[in-house]
């Protein structure tokens, strides 16, 4: 292991500066501020130049490891690469500079965008109207929920269940919960896929909906998703997509005109917007036609004359579920994204990301178990079930992938495979990078076989090795004491 080095409390020395700043004209013990808040002993930073304290905090950045930086097979949240012109076009002042308390007559152009890409996400979807409300989107899950129990509440009909896959993103049941209702389980079949039958044993009037992604997470299309729609619609249910996955289909299928009803899109996943360490997310939510009057208000809409205006009479909405309209900057990023792409880029998108998947999990299958070895989408599941067998666990081979250079994938989810290792690799990966990584995964097999030991005390290249994880599960040090054990 590479020497690390001394942090900024160990490279300091008493009476340096990295800041010059002017003499304060406040009194040193203020009457402004009262005696038990002023600090009684001088705060203990360290004492450094500007210049050591620069390349501190650069050094620091460049053990982040992003898209920008290295391969980045996150599969259940893509971390997709992010165009370069989307920051440039929402740091036009244009943009960056309204605020949101605006008149809508004095910001007519961001209205138009807004419109313009509802309009475009729309068709992209099959959904008839899109809120831009929700911040994120686990935040869209909820706001879609509670479009569904409002829908339900207006006719009568109190609901209760909602069903969800055992493959489900786990925020999924979560948001069910906080929209106030009990959950189902609905078991995969022997395909992975929604088990058809299952699902219409637990199918009754007391279902308000089920959560489905399509693909699901095992990276599987849903082969019987108009079955699966009918048979929650005979009931008086509806059916809510999960985006997560939206870029494995993207131009070529829509959730629309599969049956959904409710659909909330992942602006980072599929629209190439920072997300994660890189950004704020953003979590649309469109809506068919029997749903649009629940919607969160204000909707942006045109007058005949071309101007645009907010709409607030809806007097059966939600509310607000975020203050004023939205991660604008987010859906600025969306829309030059969708504009620069077009209709034959996006559809090429989604054919590359399911392209570089099912070649990246031909060759990944001869040295790991498949447990659903079919045509995958956008991303697959492998498993270590073999390498576990010489005590080599998939956590083991994701810590081994960082002394590669690769960002490990999810490991250990979808929960109903054992020891699974999700692989998403997105469209924008030449044939050499996959060819790298697989090269990669290939050695760790290899050496699991061969010197399992040195998987499991992996990683040996990083700044800092293999850390206790149980004792930073049960004892976290979240923030610096002062105490220089915790150091």
């Amino acid at each position: 292991m590479r020497k690390e080095q001394p942090l900024l409390f160990e490279r300091g020395a008493r009476g340096r500066r990295g800041f010059s700043l002017p003499q304060s004209d406040v009194p040193a013990k203020s009457e402004l501020l009262p005696a038990r808040m002023q600090r009684k002993i001088p705060l203990r930073l360290p004492e450094i130049s500007e210049g050591e304290l620069v390349r501190h905090y650069t050094a620091l950045s460049k053990r982040n490891h992003g898209v920008d930086s290295g391969f980045y097979p996150l599969g259940s949240c893509t971390m997709k690469y992010n165009p370069k012109v989307n920051e440039e076009v929402a740091r036009l002042s244009g943009f960056a500079l309204l605020h949101p308390g605006q008149p809508s007559e004095s910001v007519q152009g961001a209205l138009e965008l807004l419109y313009r890409t509802e309009t475009y996400l729309a068709e992209i979807t099959g959904m008839d109207r899109i809120t831009f409300q929700p911040a994120a989107g686990a935040h869209g899950e909820l706001t879609g929920m509670m479009l569904i129990h409002a829908y339900h509440a207006s006719r009568n009909d109190q609901r209760k269940t909602v069903l969800i896959p055992d493959s489900a993103h786990g925020t999924n049941p979560a948001s069910a919960v906080m929209a106030g209702y009990e959950i189902r389980e609905v078991p995969s079949d022997e395909r992975g896929l929604v088990d058809l039958k299952a699902l219409r044993g637990v199918l009754d009037h007391s279902v308000a909906a089920l959560m489905l992604t399509n693909p699901n997470t095992l990276g599987l299309f849903e082969e019987d998703i108009l079955e699966i729609a009918a048979a929650v619609h005979d009931v008086g249910g509806l059916l809510y997509y999960d985006g997560a996955n939206l870029n494995a289909i993207m131009g070529h299928a829509r959730p629309g005109d599969m049956g959904f009803d409710v659909v909330h899109l992942n602006l980072h996943k599929t629209f190439a917007t920072p997300h994660g360490g890189g950004g704020p997310g953003s979590g649309p939510v469109g809506v068919k036609e029997c749903l649009v009057p629940f919607l969160p208000v204000p909707l942006v809409e045109r007058e005949a004359s071309g101007s645009y205006y907010w709409k607030d009479d809806l007097p059966e909405s939600i509310g607000k579920v975020h203050g004023f309209h939205g991660n604008f900057g987010v859906i600025v990023k969306a829309y030059t994204y969708m504009v620069m792409m077009g209709a034959p880029g996006l559809r090429q998108a989604s054919s590359d990301a399911v392209l570089n998947a099912n070649y990246l999990m031909e060759r990944l299958k001869k040295r790991y178990a498949l447990p659903y070895d079919r045509r995958c989408m956008h991303e697959f599941v492998i498993s270590a079930v073999q390498q576990k067998k010489k005590g080599v666990s998939a956590g083991d081979v994701a810590k081994a992938l960082l002394d590669y250079g690769f960002h490990p994938p999810t490991v250990y989810f979808p929960l109903i495979v054992e020891e699974a290792l999700m692989v998403e690799p997105t469209e924008t990966e030449s044939k050499k990078t996959l060819d790298r990584f697989a090269e990669a995964m290939e050695e760790i097999a290899r050496l699991a076989e061969t010197e399992p030991e040195r998987v499991t005390a992996a990683p040996h290249a990083t700044p800092v090795g293999r850390l206790d994880e149980v004792r930073a599960a049960r004892n976290p040090v979240v923030c610096w004491d002062g105490n220089e054990k915790n150091s």
